[in-house]
């Protein structure tokens, strides 16, 4: 299976009102694993006329903010009308196919990817008709989450804990973030979750 992780940065959680800053993907192949750093890799800073967002996102940003402000030329600066037509570029070249649309549709993976990113993707000029997303996408906190004691999904940090990951901080940096995905759901390639149940049919 290929799918391609994918995380945003925005100025706050409203689809209609708020902008994305940042947007990462990393293609990964379940067949074909290679080390994290070696993933191919998209990233994009977008550039809008002006910013609207919370107090909150925008400090947990400030760091895109001071690149989106540089004057010097950024091979990874674009506008939000270009964003997807080159992540579409970028899946093209990593061999995803369009279909008889010619729209490229794609298996996404993500923390919140279907209640929170998604809303910001349907935004963008070009949704559905040059990339999409399929219908069921890839969550890592189903993965981690304990029947018995959780009251809601687990948080990413929650996750990477579970996991046993050296660092369980979140980054809020989208390519970090995606990496962070995918490394999270590479344990139940060789054993699927419904394997781990004892009896369970093939």
């Amino acid at each position: 299976m290929r799918y391609i992780s994918l995380d945003l940065e925005t100025t706050g959680g409203r689809p209609a009102r708020h902008q994305i800053l940042e947007l990462a993907a990393v293609v990964e192949d379940t067949k074909k694993l290679l080390p994290l750093p070696e993933l191919p890799a998209f990233r994009r800073v977008v550039r809008h006329p002006e910013y609207v967002g919370t107090a909150g996102a925008l400090a947990l940003n400030a760091r895109l903010l001071q690149e989106l402000a540089r004057k010097e030329p950024n091979p990874e600066l674009c506008t939000p009308e270009e964003l997807l037509p080159q992540l579409r570029e970028f899946l093209l070249a990593h061999g995803f196919r369009p279909d008889k649309h010619n729209c490229v549709t794609v298996t996404m993976a993500g923390k919140n990817i279907a209640s929170f990113d998604l809303g910001f993707l349907r935004e963008l000029p070009g949704y559905g008709t040059v990339v999409r997303a399929e219908p069921a996408m890839l969550d890592p906190a189903a993965f981690y989450l304990n029947w018995r004691k959780d009251t809601r999904l687990p948080t990413m940090q929650t996750c990477k804990a579970r996991a046993g990951f050296e660092d369980d901080t979140v980054a809020h940096e989208a390519l970090a973030d995606a990496l962070d995905v995918v490394q999270l759901l590479r344990p139940f390639y060789s054993l699927p979750s419904y394997k781990q149940v004892a009896g369970s049919p093939e």
